[in-house]
């Protein structure tokens, strides 16, 4: 059984404030809270009396009135209620993002390298001559000018064909990712925690998206006994229930999600921890948990082929460790063309960080 090792705390040597070495612990307890702000201050109240986290001149009393301050939580004035605001649901993924992913810095829009020049979101730093075909928007006149200029004299303007350059731009591939995070039962059984990284890892995913890949689009889809989008702003307040798993209800809601995006390359990611259970018939639910239903399978199977047919490759991260289920995973895995990693918790993130970054580098014709 996994659990958590605290020791004494070591005041920040990095330059922090109190206010900000407190902010980093108490947006990683919102995440294991769900977002519940009375239940995280709790928390930090008990560690602070075991760890003595606060000083004389600044306690939690001066932390928790700095949050309202600084537009952290809101509490409302009617039932004494608290609740975080949209600027703490950014700073816990950014959290999550520097936690998982390493800090990476904000970079130009649609950063994902293709290799093919031609009309493309970005300039090219190089230019080339002129040739029969190129359009006009193409060139560069500061440096056409400036060629007929030390071609033909500065007396009078004279422009030929000669002297245009044209300034190539370079396309970026932009990428449509659908996230299904598994919510059944299962992702809290036997003692381990294994909603809490797979929520750290969608908050990480989608803040790299919107910060580094502004031109990407991310889709977020729940499933258990059913299947629901849920926002990004959502993701803190993520809760497992008492479901079963639907997978294929999860990958008929990525389909139809992906279909509607005009991006060229489509992917789906989906974190589960189980074998899938569960299957919606009309209005009745089918279930079988023992064992491997083979109409539940069957199903499951027909639909990453359908993926394969569109070119939607799924990339499912198998946070468990149970043998038999890594037959039917390398199945669907085999059946679609995609791929599969059998993670730990500890490394799921860094799993589907490289799986994206190098799903980027792909040259479109």
């Amino acid at each position: 059984m996994k659990g958590y090792l605290f020791t004494g705390f070591r005041p920040d040597e990095s330059g922090k404030s109190a206010f900000e070495q407190l902010l980093d612990i108490f947006l990683q307890l919102l995440t294991y809270t769900n977002g519940d702000v009375a239940e995280a201050l709790k928390w930090l109240n008990q560690l602070d009396r075991e760890y003595e986290m606060t000083r004389p001149e600044y306690g939690m009393g001066d932390f928790i009135e700095d949050l309202k301050a600084k537009g952290y939580i809101d509490e409302d004035p009617g039932n004494g209620s608290i609740k975080i605001t949209p600027k703490t649901e950014q700073g816990i993924r950014k959290k999550s993002l520097e936690e998982i992913f390493g800090k990476l810095k904000k970079s130009k829009q649609g950063n994902h390298q293709s290799f093919k020049p031609g009309l493309g979101d970005e300039l090219n730093p190089e230019t080339r001559p002129f040739r029969f075909g190129d359009m006009l928007e193409q060139i560069d006149f500061t440096e056409s000018i400036r060629n007929a200029q030390i071609n033909h004299g500065i007396e009078a303007f004279n422009l030929r064909e000669d002297d245009l350059q044209i300034r190539e731009t370079d396309f970026k591939a932009q990428t449509s990712t659908v996230l299904m995070i598994d919510i059944s039962h299962s992702m809290i059984l036997y003692g381990e925690d294994r909603i809490t990284p797979a929520k750290k890892v969608a908050m990480a995913l989608s803040e790299l998206i919107t910060t580094r890949y502004p031109k990407d689009t991310l889709d977020i889809v729940v499933f258990g006994n059913d299947a629901w989008p849920v926002e990004i702003k959502d993701l803190p307040y993520l809760q497992v229930g008492p479901y079963h798993t639907n997978t294929v209800a999860g990958l008929e809601l990525a389909m139809d999600l992906l279909r509607r995006r005009r991006n060229p390359n489509k992917q789906i990611f989906m974190i589960t921890d189980g074998k899938p259970t569960c299957l919606k018939i009309g209005k009745r639910y089918y279930k079988n948990s023992f064992g491997l239903d083979r109409k539940i399978t069957t199903r499951c199977l027909n639909l990453a082929a359908q993926c394969k047919k569109l070119k939607i490759p799924i990339t499912t991260f198998m946070i468990a460790s149970d043998p038999y289920l890594q037959r039917f995973v390398n199945e669907f895995t085999e059946t679609n063309q995609g791929k599969a990693y059998f993670a730990s918790l500890d490394h799921l993130g860094a799993f589907i960080f490289k799986d994206f970054e190098s799903g980027k580098r792909k040259t479109l014709y």
